[in-house]
């Protein structure tokens, strides 16, 4: 993002190296790709928490619409490629998600897990945001920057749901502090990932 304001405001400690805005330019067809994979992927994730805690009425009441709203990113994306004659490729191993998911608790309690789920949904969400942000005003077409500042909108939505979930159904201090390892560690990764035009994370 452009300030450290920005930055706090969705808890990342770290900004994306600016110099990935650009390198997005140079294949259009690469990034809208791996977008609407990214939407997908996170409408695959809503629907599995919806599945693995049935019992939180809360998070099945907010979570629910999600699905519906990123598989609607997801198409809205496959028409923009259509729209440009572009074509959708095929999805690319994401090493910016696979990382963190390497931090996530595996064994321990079911309630340690929903945690974990709910921060790890919350971060990718912000940092998503940040990306949109960056293109959103950035990238040198117009039409284009609109088409992602309305990505952005919604992804600091949800953003805010998650780690409302989060407080919702722990006490506030150990999500405060787990929320901070997330993001020690999210910004380890990004700090040491190569910036690639072909991706969105």
């Amino acid at each position: 993002m452009s300030s450290n304001k920005e930055l706090t405001t969705l808890g990342l400690h770290l900004p994306s190296d600016p110099r990935w805005v650009d390198l997005t330019q140079y294949s259009l067809e690469d990034i809208l790709s791996d977008h609407a994979y990214c939407e997908q992927k996170a409408a695959s994730s809503c629907i599995s928490l919806i599945q693995m805690f049935p019992d939180k009425t809360r998070l099945v009441e907010e979570v629910a619409p999600v699905v519906t709203e990123e598989w609607g990113h997801f198409r809205l994306v496959i028409a923009e490629l259509k729209k440009r004659g572009l074509q959708l490729g095929f999805q690319r191993k994401d090493e910016y998600v696979n990382a963190i998911l390497q931090f996530t608790i595996k064994g321990g309690s079911k309630e340690d897990r929903l945690l974990d789920q709910l921060l790890l949904c919350a971060l990718i969400e912000a940092r998503s945001c940040e990306r949109f942000k960056l293109l959103s005003q950035n990238l040198e077409e117009e039409s284009l920057r609109d088409f992602y500042h309305h990505f952005m909108v919604s992804e600091a939505g949800h953003y805010r749901m998650f780690i409302e979930l989060a407080e919702h159904y722990f006490d506030s201090k150990k999500v405060r502090v787990r929320w901070q390892e997330f993001l020690d560690y999210e910004a380890g990764i990004v700090k040491n990932l190569k910036p690639r035009g072909d991706r969105m994370h």
